[in-house]
């Protein structure tokens, strides 16, 4: 009897249903290759919703999100609505919600690719941040006083507990531990300067380093760190970091791998319901044109497929993926492609059909 897989699908705005239907085309392919099934359940949420309703997502999607195996987000973001209002109202609330405490953000460069760093080659971009996902600055904690006037004050604070941090960290030495790699684990910090939050964090990163003997661990500041990534990015394996660090790197290791168009990641809570996602954003300028590239969503879903536990699939679907880099897309960025975001899913599509 097959496996049969629970799958949430959000497509949310703009051009994420266009992203999300290559996705799950690539899914159901997969599936019928490699004898499982996924049942979809789709939710409306999104800047559309809230502009109709005036809600986010309520404490019922909530509870039914969490009863699923995976989530698979398309993108939030609405010309519309004020900034804020649905990244903190849908994804930092899901992300809290469901203790999705681990953002995996894979910095890989496929051959055929470009990238803007001189002489860097595929084989030298191919490292992996963790990013700790419910605590940091984005926990929330602060407020203001006296707003509008020229004493007003803003506060926000950065939360950081012994628990989050360490199993944010023994994850990555975890995940480090899967990979074909360098056996080898940055700390991205600032122990110079906020010296009380990363002071927990170093001293937790080379007290769990004691358990891993056969993994390198070393220590970067954040400044120092941007520059080698761009210098030096084959120094790089996995790199563990806190919320606000891992935001800000994640989006610098996208334009290092070529691009927004081809960068996936995930929220996991790994004993729990986790969620997928491209890390384009909505991108409503090109909505309905056919143009944006639905490659990063295609990669959340071989990221998806890797945590469930469907590991001949998702190497089936990243090699599809690597192939059409390689051989058929002129250029990753919206409408330079050569091909319809429906092409570029029915390529990744014929080669999972036909692979061995």
């Amino acid at each position: 009897m097959k496996k049969t897989y629970e799958i949430a699908v959000i497509p949310g705005d703009g051009t994420g249903p266009e992203v999300v239907a290559e996705g799950l085309k690539t899914l159901e392919t997969a599936a019928a290759k490699y004898n499982f099934a996924c049942h979809i359940c789709t939710y409306d949420i999104g800047g559309e919703h809230y502009l109709t309703t005036g809600e986010t997502i309520s404490d019922q999607q909530l509870d039914s999100l969490a009863q699923k195996d995976a989530i698979f987000l398309g993108a939030i973001g609405h010309p519309d609505v004020k900034p804020g209002i649905l990244e903190k109202g849908i994804l930092l609330k899901t992300r809290f919600a469901l203790d999705q405490y681990i953002n995996l953000r894979p910095v890989k460069l496929y051959e055929g690719v470009y990238t803007p760093i001189k002489d860097k080659l595929s084989e030298h971009v191919d490292f992996v941040v963790v990013r700790e996902n419910t605590e940091g600055l984005y926990a929330g904690a602060g407020g203001c006083l006296k707003r509008g006037t020229a004493d007003e004050v803003a506060i926000q604070e950065s939360i950081n507990t012994r628990k989050g941090v360490e199993r944010c960290i023994r994850y990555a030495f975890e995940y480090c531990q899967t990979r074909n790699s360098a056996r080898k684990i940055t700390l991205c910090g600032k122990t110079n300067v906020l010296t009380y939050a990363f002071d927990l964090w170093e001293r937790t990163f080379y007290e769990v380093a004691e358990e891993y003997p056969d993994i390198e661990a070393n220590y970067a500041h954040v400044d120092a760190l941007c520059m080698w990534m761009v210098k030096n990015p084959e120094w790089f394996d996995v790199i563990v970091t806190d919320n606000m660090f891992g935001d800000i790197i994640t989006d610098l290791g996208a334009m290092i791998q070529g691009g927004m168009g081809i960068a996936a990641g995930a929220n996991i809570n790994p004993a729990g319901v986790s969620m997928f996602e491209p890390i384009g954003g909505s991108a409503p300028k090109y909505t309905g044109q056919q143009k944006i590239n639905p490659i990063a969503a295609i990669l959340a879903v071989q990221l998806m497929l890797d945590t469930i536990g469907e590991k001949k699939a998702a190497t089936s679907v990243e090699a599809g993926v690597a192939k059409v880099l390689r051989e058929d897309i002129k250029d990753v960025a919206a409408g330079k492609m050569g091909h319809s975001t429906s092409e570029i899913g029915d390529l990744v599509v014929d080669y999972i059909e036909n692979s061995d």
